[in-house]
This record gives C-alpha cells, structure tokens and sequence, in this order.
C-alpha cells in the first residue's frame, strides 16, 4: 500500500507516485515509474560500446545505418542489436504509411512548421527542467539555441519527405543519428553530475515521449491556431506516421502508439505532465534564445523586419502555450498584434476551405509546398546532427 511518503526511487522532483497512482492507475504509474528512470538501452548499449572499440565500432555504426546491417557483416553486438530493431518495422508501417503517411504534412508552407516547431513545440519541450538541466548540464543552453532550432528543422524536413523513413533513405538515417546524439549526451550529462536522483535518467523514456507530443499535438495545435488545421483523417494518418517515427527514435510503444485524434494525445500527454515538474529559471532563458532566434531566422527567409516579426513571434507564442505559462516564462504580450493575428487566421481560414474546395488545387499546393522543403533541405548542412564519435 502506498503512503504519503515518495517511494524510493521515484525522482524527487518528478512528481509524486502516490499521486500519479491515484490519478492514473497502478498500470500507468507503474509505466511511468519504467519510463522516468530509463534512457534508451539499445542506444546506450551502442555509446558504451563506441568508447570501448573506437573507430572501428564507429565506422560499422555509420556504414550500418547508412548501407543497413546486412552491409556490416561483422557488425559490433550492440550495432547490431540496434539496427535489427529499427529495421524490422512495425505492421503498420506498410508501403501506404512509408510513401503517403505524411502528406498532411504538406497541406501547409514551410514557414507555418518553421513557426510551430519554434514558438509552439521546441518551446514547451524547454519547459521540462529535466531537459533543461541536460542542456546546461552539456553546455548546450542559451548559445546552442540557433543550431538547435535549424538541426531540428533540417530533421524534421527530412523526415516528412515521402518516402524517408524506410530504411537507409534520408528520414531513417537522419532520425537514428538524433537517435544516437540523444545517446551520447544522456552519456555526457551523467559523466558532468547530472542528478539523477532529482530528475530520473537524463532524456529518459518520458523527455522522449513528451517531446514526440510537441512535435505531435503540441504543433499540430499551433498550427490550427495560425488557421492551418487538418481533417481528421489527415490527423489520423499524421499520428501513425509518427508512430514510425517513435520506433526509429527508441521510445517506447506503450507511451505513444494507437494516438490518432489531438484529443487522445493530450489525455496521454497529462501522465507525462504529471511527472515533468515545474518551470525552471532556465526554461524562461530558452525560450528567450528560441524566440530571437526564429524572428532572425524570420527576417532572414521572409524578410519580415525585426520589430515586426519579434512581436508577431511573441504574440503567436502566447496564443499556443496560454497566458499563464507564457508569463512565467516571460514572453511579452505585443500590444495590438493578437487582433491582427486573429483577423489573418480568420482569412487564412476561408482561403484554406476554398483551396480544399478544388482537388487539382489542393494536390498542387502540396507538391508545391514539398518542392520548397527539398529545395530547404538542399542548402542545409547534412552533418548537423551527425555526432557518432560523442561530445556535446
């Protein structure tokens, strides 16, 4: 029976047990309990096993996830363990899902992702302190933010293409290499004191499965909320799209797998919530870092000027997160830019429904909008992320 004491090794600033018992049920908390204290053991197998060999092991890991496994005959253990894993895909990931799964995608512009994925996912993905303490536990913090917001789109871009995730293609290659960079800075956060004992493993089950719900739900919102919302087919099939993704990623099926409506993604995502913590000082200072960064980025691509694209960065950010958790973590409320806001969704909105109205226009809008990510993803650096031989 529990008591009102924590339980041992439930982390300290990870919510209570008993609570999460109660809220959730024995199975659920006990899935959580799993999830706060586990990384993501084939990864971490293959960390421990590049700084045991070295440049060989390195050199069968690249190779493996480039030319898949059958192209390592003499693959290291855990290289192996891994890629048998990632390339034995799940049943649902059938030639439909592989080629078409993430045409929704694509029903929006490159710049509503670069928007949703800065002010509305990245951002709630910095208020959990426990990733927050990673980063500034790896020196990653406030400088790394521009690199962050650029990697994680180039990712993102290249993962959404059709076609990309099955194995050896582009998306495969780019999500096991975040997949390993996850690894090796759970390594390097341990390795500098990061306290398990307050925030469970560093990136653990839960850090991953409530950042797939950013990129998911998180961002799927935003975008409505920009006046770019999605059918419920097209939502549905989204969902199953990222379920391949979670498997290629390492998180564990139970914590995500079967979503398919905003709404079952948000009745899962209160565990995670439940077992995230409070804001920390630095989550504000990420966000800060996120938002001028993606106004830069903004001026940069766009042309929008500085004032003007900052205040309508702040405003969309208040809109996706809510007051309350906007002003702790001190986003300004620009005076007059939601009505403006509000009245460019309502036209969005009505030029959206017209464009859906015709499918010749609808399907050459979204050929449109995948020309523009292949011509992006052309001018990107194609190491972004590619950090087999460990560090920060």
């Amino acid at each position: 029976m529990m008591t009102a004491m924590q339980a041992p090794g439930w982390p300290a600033e990870r919510g209570r047990e008993s609570a999460v018992l109660l809220q959730f049920g024995e199975a659920r908390a006990g899935l959580a309990r799993w999830a706060l204290v586990t990384g993501d053991p084939l990864a971490d197998a293959v960390v421990a096993e590049l700084r045991e060999n070295g440049r060989p092991a390195r050199a069968a890991l690249e190779q493996g996830i480039q030319g898949g496994l059958s192209s390592v005959p003499d693959a290291p253990p855990a290289v192996k363990a891994l890629l048998t894993a990632t390339e034995a895909l799940p049943a649902f990931a059938g030639d439909d899902l592989l080629d078409r799964g993430s045409a929704p995608y694509y029903t929006s512009p490159v710049a509503v992702h670069m928007l949703s994925l800065s002010a509305g996912a990245l951002i709630r993905v910095y208020e959990s302190p426990s990733i927050s303490r990673v980063l500034a536990t790896t020196g990653r913090l406030i400088d790394g933010a521009d690199r962050r917001i650029r990697e994680t789109g180039t990712w993102l871009s290249t993962v959404m293409l059709p076609g990309s995730l099955r194995p050896g293609r582009p998306g495969y290659v780019a999500t096991l290499q975040v997949r390993m960079l996850h690894a090796h800075m759970r390594h390097l956060a341990r390795t500098r004191g990061f306290d398990e004992a307050t925030h469970g493993a560093p990136i653990n089950q839960i850090d991953l499965a409530r950042t797939w719900m950013d990129f998911t739900v998180t961002s799927l919102r935003a975008e409505e909320a920009m006046g770019f919302g999605l059918t419920t087919r097209e939502t549905a099939t989204l969902y199953r799209y990222w379920w391949l993704i979670a498997h290629l990623l390492g998180i564990d099926p139970r914590l995500v797998e079967g979503i398919s409506t905003n709404e079952q993604a948000a009745r899962a995502d209160d565990l995670l919530q439940a077992v995230t913590g409070p804001l920390v000082d630095e989550s504000a200072a990420l966000a800060r870092a996120t938002l001028e960064s993606i106004t830069g980025m903004l001026r940069e691509a766009l042309r929008v000027p500085g004032p003007l694209g900052s205040r309508a960065v702040q405003a969309l950010a208040r809109r996706f997160h809510g007051d309350a958790i906007a002003d702790e973590l001190q986003i300004p409320s620009p005076a007059g830019a939601d009505a403006v806001i509000a009245a460019a969704v309502k036209v969005i909105r009505a030029r959206r429904a017209r464009l859906r109205r015709d499918p010749g226009a609808w399907a050459a809008a979204q050929e449109t909008n995948i020309a523009a990510a292949r011509e992006l993803l052309a001018g990107s650096d194609p190491a972004l992320f590619q950090t087999h031989g460990g560090g920060s």
